[in-house]
């Protein structure tokens, strides 16, 4: 059993995938938020576009392909050796990253839209492999750990990408510096995949459904047969319309209710991703490599008890004054804004306690044939989660509830989640290996 889960990356059999998977989330981030800051502040304007209806057609862009491909690249990955497949896929990333260092550089609405949507399509491919390979080439005791270097990796990602997306795009030479980095990220994340020791089919005799909509409600189906990978799947999913919410939130929390500046923008998502790296790597000391959901109603309950203090914090702050907005060490210095920094935090420590033991539970749970395309239904859920939070939650605000009332209302709602993985999940789960269901072959 793994005593401290940074030996993972000290071995072939983690260490290439760990980089390909950091390195592609870095880049996938990077991309997008500088495309979001362009849109903002320059494209729209030039194209006399509505800012937020161009913003949220491009976020809405690259997540279709997660509704519309997932089942095909769940087939694809248990079909194949899934070695082979991340290599073409990163491959494929390099030139999209070419198309997208031209669009920057011409500053073509267009054609950055195109490669956000062929990036969508690169990132609904490459996830059935990322989760599917990890029970390949970890043994049960290092789902945990394994799990959770790669999310809190990924977070942090998601961190490095956005704030450097942001602050390089509008600047002198921004274009050139972004596309720069887009490229060489790219190549480096394909060198790291040359090293990745190759696996086996999973199920080479699987014949493929090109019925993309068939063969969805199928993989769904035959999710929900498997007691544990369902349920699974479903408090992961959870945690992806809170996350979705909580990030697209921040930026009004921090202007319209704490007064702050983009930077304490910046702040508030830092503190949010580093603590779910944070809660990820905790969950291993905690699980000591076992995999279980024992902790995630437990963590649940955190996520509840400090969103609702958030809420309240909130409740106690005066209006922002209109035109004046706090900078990070303004911010800083008042003691009252620290409780909701902290919130915040613990939110997001409590989250990666959450989120680990079901992404491991939901790997180890899946038949092997089939392990893939349950991590593409595992896609297809998440998205229809974050969809379905997006538009709860402009139906939320459009009624006047308060950006601190969404949080009240996620709280409350991550309690009820958190029941319900207690009731399906804690205890009656054999440890173990466990097939899935009827075969949909």
């Amino acid at each position: 059993m793994l005593k401290n889960q940074f030996y993972l990356l000290s071995i072939r059999r983690f260490l290439p995938l760990f980089l390909v998977q950091f390195l592609g989330a870095f880049n996938d981030n990077l991309f997008k938020n500088a495309l979001v800051i362009l849109i903002t502040y320059r494209l729209a304007m030039e194209m006399e576009m509505n800012v937020a209806i161009a913003v949220t057609a491009a976020q809405g862009i690259f997540i279709l392909p997660f509704f519309l491909f997932s089942a095909l690249a769940g087939q694809l990955a248990d079909k194949f050796e899934k070695t082979a497949l991340i290599r073409r896929l990163k491959l494929l990333e390099i030139l999209l990253m070419l198309l997208a260092a031209g669009g920057f550089w011409f500053g073509h609405f267009y054609l950055l839209m195109l490669t956000l949507f062929l990036m969508g399509c690169q990132s609904t491919f490459f996830g059935p492999l990322k989760y599917g390979i990890l029970p390949d080439h970890l043994s049960e005791d290092e789902l945990i750990p394994g799990n959770a270097l790669v999310g809190g990796s990924t977070f942090l990602a998601i961190l490095l990408g956005t704030i450097i997306g942001g602050l390089s795009i509008l600047g002198e030479g921004g274009a050139r510096m972004v596309s720069g980095l887009i490229i060489v990220t790219a190549l480096a994340g394909f060198i790291a995949s040359r090293a990745m020791p190759r696996t086996g089919s999973a199920s080479p005799d699987l014949v493929v459904n090109w019925n993309i909509a068939g063969e969805s409600l199928k993989i769904m189906r035959y999710a929900r047969e498997n007691h544990a990978v369902f349920h699974s799947i479903m408090g992961i999913s959870w945690f992806w319309l809170l996350g979705a919410t909580v990030l697209a939130q921040f930026p009004a929390l921090t202007r319209n209710v704490l007064g702050g500046d983009e930077q304490v923008g910046t702040l508030f998502l830092g503190a949010f991703s580093l603590g779910i790296g944070v809660g990820a790597l905790l969950c291993n000391k905690l699980l000591r490599g076992l995999v279980s959901a024992r902790f995630v109603p437990l963590a649940a309950l955190g996520m509840t008890l400090f969103c609702v203090d958030l809420y309240f914090a909130s409740r106690t702050l005066l209006p922002p004054v209109e035109g004046s907005f706090l900078t990070v060490g303004q911010f800083l210095a008042e003691p009252k804004y620290w409780r909701i920094l902290l919130d915040c935090g613990l939110i997001s420590i409590f989250g990666g306690l959450y989120i680990v033991p079901l992404y491991a539970l939901m790997q180890e749970k899946s038949a092997a044939s089939h392990r893939s395309r349950m991590v593409a239904a595992n896609n297809i859920f998440n998205a229809v989660f974050m969809v379905v939070g997006a538009l709860a939650t402009m139906f939320l605000l459009a009624s006047g509830l308060s950006i601190p009332g969404v949080f009240l209302v996620l709280g409350l709602l991550t309690a009820a989640t958190g029941f319900y993985i207690y009731r399906v999940l804690c205890g009656d789960v054999p440890s173990g290996k466990q097939g899935g269901g009827n075969n949909i072959d």
